[in-house]
């Protein structure tokens, strides 16, 4: 693995804190389906997208991942950045930003 895909996975893995199983879990609460913004017409929000990859990315392991995969990653890991820096003040626990995080692979309560 080149150096900057190794940087891109170890990003990735501290971004991405929920395992396959519990973001899978997740996505298929009303809760997570209820969150993020929609292509034109699409019938599932963007984020929501995003955490079905992050699973099969999970699930296959590093030695399956390509190019696009290392993209989307890349994806992940700015958004998980940017989201983190617009915490709300107080309890997070039942809301939207938490849920829109959570799309993405990053629980902030963990």
């Amino acid at each position: 693995m080149s150096g900057d895909r190794h940087e891109i996975a170890a990003e990735f893995g501290r971004a991405v804190n929920m395992t396959a199983q519990e973001l899978e879990r997740w996505l298929a609460t009303e809760e997570s389906r209820s969150v993020g913004q929609k292509e034109d017409g699409a019938a599932e929000s963007t984020g929501h997208e995003s955490g079905r990859r992050i699973v099969a990315l999970l699930r296959r392991g590093k030695s399956g991942w390509g190019d696009d995969d290392y993209a989307h990653m890349r994806k992940v890991i700015g958004y998980v950045h940017r989201h983190l820096a617009q915490r709300p003040s107080g309890d997070v626990r039942e809301t939207r930003w938490r849920y829109s995080l959570m799309n993405w692979g990053h629980d902030p309560l963990k």
